[in-house]
């Protein structure tokens, strides 16, 4: 679950607690709206800490070196591959 669910699950559960006033047998929606906020802030936490180490474990740049692979001081006209050298 991303960001953006546990955003969700927060925003659910408060209206859930707070903003309604429904009755149902058997099932307490202020107890549903606090753990789903529970759970939201949980997601929370835990992507945040996922993203965190992602962004702090990034290894260095590495360098590239190219390196010459003719050796010019044995080169002859007409012989481009260095053989019959």
């Amino acid at each position: 679950m991303g960001l953006g669910g546990c955003i969700i699950l927060i925003a659910v559960g408060a209206i859930l607690t707070f903003a309604t006033d429904w009755q149902m047998q058997g099932v307490n929606l202020d107890v549903v709206g606090v753990i789903l906020m529970i759970v939201g802030l949980i997601g929370v936490t835990t992507f945040s800490s996922i993203a965190r180490r992602r962004r702090v474990m990034v290894p260095p740049a590495s360098t590239v070196v190219e390196t010459d692979r003719h050796d010019h001081r044995h080169h002859r006209e007409g012989y481009g591959d260095g053989y019959g050298v």
